[in-house]
């Protein structure tokens, strides 16, 4: 334990006796009833939109104070259009509550008598780690409840007092279908090693934020699964046979819509045909994201071709989460591919390009949890692909990949259904064989 002392240890496991407890409190809900306190959670989003934008601009005076950074300050803030938009997810959420839990998956007759179903059931006990943030709690709060899942969630201290009340909307939501301790803030003084070292009462841990506060919890914790990603480098890829207009309207939005998300174009690739001498499509670029505010440096590649030009990155490797941006050069598609293996982080990549073969060759070669064609790298988000919200996007490549919505908080568990059969009856000589015949899952 850490000088936090043997006080915060029997705090832990409050925290989490609790959390375990309520997930077997959402778990013997009706659907319907887990559907219920989401959209009340909703409403108050609405109703209640006065009191949190007031904790928020409490937060934000406090955080420009201190000197937080302009892509954090950008997290930090809350708007009526950003709980809008949340409130629209969490219906979504809810509307899709009703067959996350106990879904059949597969149903096997092992043998006349003997049947085997799989079925889907809630990880146990989550902890959320998050910072700059707001938004995210009642985002996860949802999918938590939605999946039937205990969750603890830590915020940053920047975001202390829109968190506070935040949470107190979660807590009357969760009250009116009597599940008050399935979900609890813990507070920001508390270590997060601290937490980290229980590993026999969280069964996952999910960082929300910075490159560098998603590596200390991989570093930090030593027994418990985390998901998630340490890096957002993604990568757009402007083809000779692209629609040059489509691009530069790509390129805007993957850049400059929100450049603190994680989802955010950080480097720009642009086939060599783009940047001769002569092509236009190579000033139109710069011209439109300095227009924008976005600082640009060039890759080496680039850097040689050019006699003046941005300055030189200092890596291709480099997630800015602001308005800068890095350009380089490739020969073509194959270039492009093996640029993104090198110094992408598995995130997102995109390709600008009308040939509908090197489309698919990107789209099969490129080994990141999302590949689009033709669209903007800011649709790798779960609000968008239709999952209500995301507890986080993973690059992991086991369990959940891509923006992770309910599916990804669920695991399974088999349910075996006989009448009085042994496994001796199977063996060799025995009067029970194996049929292993598939049934509906209906």
């Amino acid at each position: 334990m850490t000088n936090s002392g043997f006080g915060n240890y029997y705090n832990y496991h409050f925290y989490m006796s609790i959390a375990r407890i309520g997930s077997r409190t959402l778990l013997g809900l009706a659907p319907e009833e887990r559907a219920t306190c989401i959209y009340t959670l909703a409403d108050l989003l609405l109703s209640k939109e006065k009191e949190i934008l007031e904790a928020n601009e409490k937060d934000l005076a406090e955080a420009t104070k201190g000197g937080l950074s302009k892509p954090l300050l950008s997290r930090l803030s809350l708007t009526s259009p950003k709980l809008r938009s949340l409130t629209t997810g969490l219906r979504q959420i809810a509307e899709n509550s009703h067959n996350n839990v106990n879904r059949v998956l597969r149903r096997t007759r092992l043998a006349p008598g003997l049947d085997l179903t799989q079925v889907t059931v809630p990880i146990g006990v989550l902890l959320v780690i998050f910072e700059s943030r707001p938004d995210c709690l009642p985002q996860v709060a949802a999918l938590a409840i939605s999946s039937a899942n205990g969750l603890l969630l830590k915020g940053g201290s920047e975001a202390a007092h829109s968190n506070r009340a935040l949470m107190d909307l979660v807590r009357q939501a969760l009250e009116e279908v009597g599940a008050n301790n399935a979900i609890s803030l813990v507070s920001t003084r508390e270590e997060i090693s601290d937490l980290l070292s229980l590993d026999g009462h969280i069964d996952l841990v999910i960082p929300r934020g910075s490159t560098e506060l998603v590596r200390s919890i991989q570093d930090q914790s030593h027994h418990i699964p985390v998901m998630g990603h340490a890096e957002g480098i993604c990568h757009v890829y402007v083809d000779n046979d692209a629609d040059l207009a489509k691009a530069l309207k790509i390129i805007r939005d993957s850049k400059c819509d929100y450049p603190a998300a994680c989802n955010a174009m950080e480097t720009l690739l642009l086939h060599e045909d783009l940047v001769k001498s002569g092509a236009a499509f190579f000033t139109d670029v710069c011209t439109m994201l300095k227009r924008e505010g976005v600082t640009l440096y060039s890759g080496p590649k680039l850097a040689e071709q050019l006699t003046f030009g941005p300055p030189r990155a200092k890596s291709l490797k480099t997630e800015y989460s602001g308005l800068e941006c890095t350009i380089e050069v490739v020969s073509g598609l194959e270039q492009a591919v093996n640029h993104i293996h090198t110094y992408g982080s598995g995130h997102t990549d995109v390709i600008v390009t009308q040939n509908e073969q090197k489309a698919s060759y990107f789209q099969n070669q490129v080994d990141s949890a999302c590949v689009f064609v033709n669209a903007s790298t800011r649709f790798a988000d779960g609000y968008r692909f239709g999952l209500g919200a995301e507890v986080g996007i993973s690059t992991s490549r086991i369990h959940a990949r891509g923006p992770m919505g309910v599916e990804g908080l669920l695991t399974t568990k088999w349910v075996l259904k006989g009448d009085g059969h042994a496994a001796a009856d199977f063996a060799e000589g025995g009067s029970m064989h194996f049929t292993h015949e598939s049934l509906p899952i209906n």
